[in-house]
């Protein structure tokens, strides 16, 4: 059996997406329990407090939405990473409270966040306990490890893919569908 051939089940899970499960989406629309593409979000309970993490950090600076991005995911060491959805949302609802400003940036259209004197107190606190600092350090360096693992996967199938034979291509699918079962099988075991 030939890996590129039409009607091979995982190359209907290819073309699916990598990444994505191979069944429907579940009662609420996402993933197979209705949380998302993996099922569970990201393995530890709640999630950090953005309007936290966005005060303290003014506390130390005026700084543009995608810097916050930038500099919550350093301290975080890629372990929480706000999407601009949270974010920006977020910067504007501080703004409409008074809380902080923003001033246009000449030539850009980008806007810089200041404090108010209004919002200096609640930033204050935020900044004694930083919402990043909930991101305990071995979480950190385990999904460090996790993310650099499957890069270099990734790298290793990019090559198999390129330069294989048609075997080394098929037996690369088999590996990965036998490592896609024993991921969710891990999965499993917490339940």
């Amino acid at each position: 059996m030939k890996f590129h051939r039409r009607g091979h089940p995982l190359h209907e899970a290819r073309m699916r997406g990598f990444g994505f499960p191979p069944f429907p989406p579940g009662p609420h629309g996402h993933g197979p329990h209705g949380h998302g593409r993996g099922g569970r979000g990201r393995g530890r309970g709640r999630r950090p407090n953005v309007r936290s993490a966005v005060l303290a950090l003014l506390t130390e600076r005026p700084m543009h939405g995608y810097e916050m991005i930038q500099e919550i995911d350093s301290r975080t060491g890629g372990a929480w990473r706000p999407s601009p959805g949270s974010i920006y949302p977020t910067l504007q609802l501080l703004e409409d409270e008074g809380v902080i400003a923003a001033t246009d940036e000449a030539g850009g259209g980008r806007k810089r966040f200041t404090l108010t004197e209004q919002g200096r107190p609640e930033a204050g606190e935020a900044a004694q306990t930083p919402p990043w600092a909930e991101v305990a350090e071995d979480t950190i360096n385990s999904w460090h490890d996790i993310r650099h693992a499957g890069a270099q996967a990734t790298n290793a199938l990019r090559q198999v893919m390129m330069t294989g034979t048609d075997d080394q291509r098929e037996r690369a699918a088999q590996v990965l569908d036998e490592t896609r079962r024993k991921l969710y099988a891990i999965l499993a075991e917490s339940e």
